[in-house]
């Protein structure tokens, strides 16, 4: 079933005098329960791409269509409630809030959204039991290493049962080991939950472990290829 739809999105960024193609006319169908990496150089359009999906950037041109809604023609406060309610983020710089508890981040996005406080703390502990941190739930970001961060932030994504996960380069601050063991973590989560993941990324450990492959180039899609599962 079709989740995403972009059709011919142009993304132009004005740089001084200077007119930046960051996409040109780009089209890409994600369908529900893919596990799919966006690939290809720095410059290729992979985050702007993403972006757009996530309804964190307009296009210049064109659409996107996440469950047949177009996010293009939304205001500010829908987008932001689309985001809230369909959409779950995964950075490379984990964005975790500092002063909280990796229990009281994975709740703060169910507080947005005006769940309330028993099942929020049930939620929260289950998905970071579900992530291997049952035991490290009341701790702070300083306290954990890089990749239990990076696995609270999967937590705090899943959590609130979005549509789809967006990873911009999730293992960009990871060790090999660490990064291996969260993408494994991810990919059980697809293939055992139904999430869909949608990555962007210049690792080769994302591009073996994902189902589908799409390479862009100078804002374009130049390549795809399927993986067996």
């Amino acid at each position: 079933m079709e989740l995403v739809r972009a059709e011919r999105l142009e993304k132009i960024y004005q740089e001084k005098t200077v007119a930046v193609h960051a996409l040109r006319g780009v089209d890409l169908t994600i369908e529900r329960g893919e596990f799919t990496a966006l690939a290809g150089p720095s410059g290729s359009g992979k985050t702007t791409l993403l972006n757009l999906i996530g309804g964190l950037d307009m296009p210049t041109r064109g659409r996107v269509l996440l469950e047949e809604l177009d996010l293009t023609g939304q205001s500010k406060t829908g987008l932001s409630r689309l985001r809230l309610e369909k959409l779950g983020f995964v950075f490379q710089s984990y964005n975790l809030i500092p002063v909280l508890s990796a229990l009281e981040n994975v709740e703060f996005v169910m507080l947005l959204q005006g769940i309330g406080t028993r099942e929020r703390k049930e939620r929260a502990e289950q998905v970071l039991r579900e992530v291997g941190l049952g035991d490290m739930m009341h701790r702070r970001p300083d306290e954990l290493s890089g990749g239990q961060q990076q696995r609270v932030a999967v937590a705090r994504a899943i959590v609130s049962r979005p549509s789809l996960i967006l990873a911009d380069e999730p293992t960009a601050n990871l060790d090999s080991t660490t990064g291996s063991n969260l993408l494994d973590m991810m990919k059980e989560l697809n293939e055992k939950k139904g999430i869909t993941f949608l990555f962007s990324t210049h690792d080769q450990m994302v591009m073996e472990r994902a189902r589908r492959l799409v390479f862009l180039r100078d804002g374009g899609i130049v390549e795809e290829s399927v993986h067996g599962t």
